[in-house]
């Protein structure tokens, strides 16, 4: 299939969502001592309008049809959604949002990486380029202007958790890859993000301290642009690109 420039809008705009997440995700993880009720109910709202959106214009909900399908959708749910929140809220009670996008440059970097080593993609002289160029400057900001940093133990855990969501989202960019190959982008997510919501909801009861009429609305806001521009919009355009 040749992508078409709306295939590269959807990429952009979805990067465009993601990028005033780290915003949203700061104003949370400094608010709220437990923040992933605030996650679950990030993607407990995405799911609800996905829902939605799928019965006014498909007049049904899309179901996995298959144990594979079912499997897919777990598994996007676990690494794309619930892990990465839980590396995402946690890395940003620890630093900025701006330093946060700017270590999730990785993203890309790793991508193309694992997708070159299990043969899925070519590499080029300038795809190796630009990964050497995004790997030396991600590096520099997670080691504060130390490439080497990783390397002595000069990284603190807000860091690495980010790396974690870097490798949270390499593994939901394959699986949502074959995932789509047969489920549409908006079944994968609308189904995902629910089994996503649970898990994160029941994650979150157990930790406990959870004080939901002391929310401020700078939480409620962020957790509403996190459902429907950083999910419910996002996810789908990402998995359609």
């Amino acid at each position: 299939m040749t992508a078409t420039p709306v295939t590269y809008f959807k990429l952009v705009g979805a990067m465009a969502m993601w990028g005033g997440t780290w915003i949203a995700g700061r104003v949370i993880a400094q608010e709220l001592p437990a923040p992933l009720l605030a996650a679950a109910f990030r993607f407990l709202i995405a799911g609800v309008l996905l829902a939605g959106f799928a019965l006014a214009t498909e007049r049904a909900i899309p179901l996995p049809r298959s144990g594979r399908e079912w499997g897919a959708v777990a598994g996007l749910a676990l690494t794309g959604m619930f892990l990465y929140a839980v590396c995402f809220v946690y890395g940003l009670k620890s630093i900025t949002a701006g330093r946060g996008a700017l270590v999730v440059a990785l993203n890309p970097v790793v991508a193309a990486l694992v997708a070159w080593f299990v043969g899925q993609e070519r590499m080029t002289p300038r795809k190796l380029a630009g990964i050497a160029i995004a790997l030396l400057g991600s590096l520099m900001v997670i080691g504060n202007g130390d490439p080497l940093a990783f390397l002595h133990g000069a990284i603190g855990m807000g860091e690495w958790l980010i790396v974690g969501c870097v490798l949270c989202w390499t593994a939901y960019t394959f699986i949502g890859r074959s995932a789509t190959k047969t489920l549409s982008p908006l079944a994968a997510t609308l189904h995902a993000s629910l089994v996503a919501s649970i898990l994160l909801a029941v994650t979150a009861l157990i930790q406990g301290n959870i004080d939901l009429p002391g929310w401020s609305w700078r939480v409620w806001a962020s957790v509403f642009f996190l459902a429907i521009g950083g999910t419910a919009l996002g996810f789908t355009w990402f998995s359609d690109g």
